[in-house]
């Protein structure tokens, strides 16, 4: 049995952001129940130097959303990455969603090859397509999806493991 690149990465993301939403709506719970003022959740971070809950979310939407466009050979789509509530964070992921829905599986399968170049700050990048899927966006976007998890955890939240790993 193969898998095609679509199928190792749109529905992957799509899963992945889908148990986001999930975990914020948790987080968003919480500070309901608990009283306690959303910003305080959403701008909490592991560590000083680590970004918070937001970037986080965002950051993993973004990956998904550039990952699946230069994949298809595309140019990504860019967004303003201003979200400051629960509710707009998860609006985001929503948005990014319904942008890996449109993406069809003969834009993405065959990729494997295409090589994909990317600026990170000062420097360049490139990758044959398949080690960009498997070495670059998964890697990105399960980091900042548990990396969110984390925090709002680390913030009392209550979620477990089914909470990150969602329904098959």
């Amino acid at each position: 049995m193969t898998i095609s690149m679509y199928q190792a990465s749109i529905p992957v993301s799509i899963h992945s952001l889908n148990n986001l939403v999930g975990i914020l709506e948790k987080g968003a719970m919480y500070a309901e129940t608990k009283k306690i003022d959303p910003s305080v959740l959403i701008n909490s971070r592991l560590s000083p130097d680590m970004f918070p809950l937001s970037k986080q979310v965002q950051i993993a939407c973004d990956i998904a959303n550039r990952g699946a466009a230069r994949l298809a050979g595309i140019e990504p789509p860019s967004f303003e990455d201003n979200e400051t509530t629960f509710p707009q964070l998860i609006e985001s992921i929503q948005k990014t969603i319904a942008q890996l829905n449109t993406f069809q599986p003969e834009q993405i399968d065959g990729s494997e090859d295409r090589t994909v170049t990317l600026k990170i700050r000062d420097n360049t990048l490139s990758f044959p397509g398949i080690s960009f899927l498997l070495y670059f966006v998964l890697p990105n976007l399960y980091f900042h999806v548990t990396t969110a998890y984390d925090i709002l955890r680390h913030c009392g939240v209550e979620l477990g493991k089914q909470d990150f790993l969602g329904q098959p």
